[in-house]
């Protein structure tokens, strides 16, 4: 058997397959955070966003903004602090340097863009290695990164169609973790999220129903959250609450309320996004996140635990 997320060290958790991954995660009964980071800002005293959000008790990183046809992270190697002083790295080393660094599994967003969506805002262009597709799924499989985050970033018109279409996709070419949903709108006329949609998405073969955390946008409460828990754990799938309204940055006193609003409801990961500096959460509020859905022990245990345990 799996050895729970929570207690595991870095040379255990790296080494975890994708469904190795989702057991140890879902062993850990509520208490996982993962911390999502744009790569592509100047980071802070020549360190990675990621090397941050581990310190202050991530278990799981996410990279925004990371092109995997071109991948670029700022602060990863000496002297690439910049835009103007990074290299893409294409050698299929940047990922695992960054496990290396912090111990930790990494995702990547991939944004399953509807051409043909109903816009409530203008549409933000991305790059293709942004987008998901056969060939960024290939891409983030030969880059080894662990887990693959099918949603949308504001105004870049993804809707839950395109995510439940691309989870095939993922499921074909990528080994890893598939985690699919959608923490807002981004920029579509339809609801963020609906039981229908999940369905879709769990008979599409997701590992992990990603859902707005309780708290974050309009008009979804803890009965419809509960409802979507309680589907997917029926169907041995596993549900992520996120944090990706810009509201990561409103105070350790929400974020604690947030945490525990949705661990009542039963959601095995909680997710802290990367809006409220425009780059990371704000540090103390990841550690606010850790300490409400485990305590002090727990999250003590994953700031100090080495990464070459």
């Amino acid at each position: 058997m799996m050895k729970r997320l929570i207690s595991a060290d870095s040379s255990e958790i790296l080494a975890m397959n994708g469904q190795e991954l989702k057991q140890s995660i879902k062993a850990s009964e509520g208490r996982v955070v993962l911390s999502e980071n744009v790569v592509v800002h100047e980071p802070m005293d020549g360190i990675t966003t990621s090397e941050i959000a581990a310190a202050f008790g991530a278990d799981l990183i996410l990279l925004n903004a990371l092109d995997v046809l071109k991948p670029l992270i700022l602060g990863l190697y000496p002297g690439e602090e910049t835009m103007a002083t990074a290299k893409v790295h294409t050698d299929g080393t940047i990922i695992q340097r960054l496990q290396k660094l912090v111990g930790r599994p990494i995702g990547v967003n991939l944004e399953p863009v509807d051409p043909e969506a109903d816009m409530a805002e203008s549409r933000l262009v991305i790059p293709e290695g942004r987008m998901a597709s056969v060939k960024t799924f290939k891409a983030a499989e030969q880059l080894g990164l662990n887990f693959i985050v099918l949603t949308g970033n504001p105004g870049t018109g993804v809707t839950n169609e395109q995510i439940a279409k691309n989870i095939k996709l993922a499921k074909e070419n990528f080994s890893g973790l598939i985690i699919a949903g959608k923490m807002h709108g981004a920029g579509v006329n339809e609801p963020v999220v609906s039981e229908t949609a999940v369905s879709a998405f769990i008979e599409a073969g997701a590992d992990v129903i990603l859902v707005p955390a309780v708290g974050t946008v309009p008009e979804f409460d803890d009965a419809e959250l509960k409802a979507i828990v309680k589907l997917a754990h029926q169907h041995g799938v596993l549900v992520m609450s996120t944090i990706g309204t810009s509201q990561e940055g409103s105070g350790s006193h929400f974020i604690e309320a947030v945490a525990l609003r949705n661990k009542i409801a039963g959601v095995d990961i909680q997710h802290i996004g990367d809006a409220a500096w425009g780059i990371q959460s704000p540090i103390e509020n990841i550690f606010a996140l850790s300490r409400t859905i485990r305590g002090d022990r727990h999250a003590i245990v994953r700031m100090a635990r080495s990464i070459n345990r």
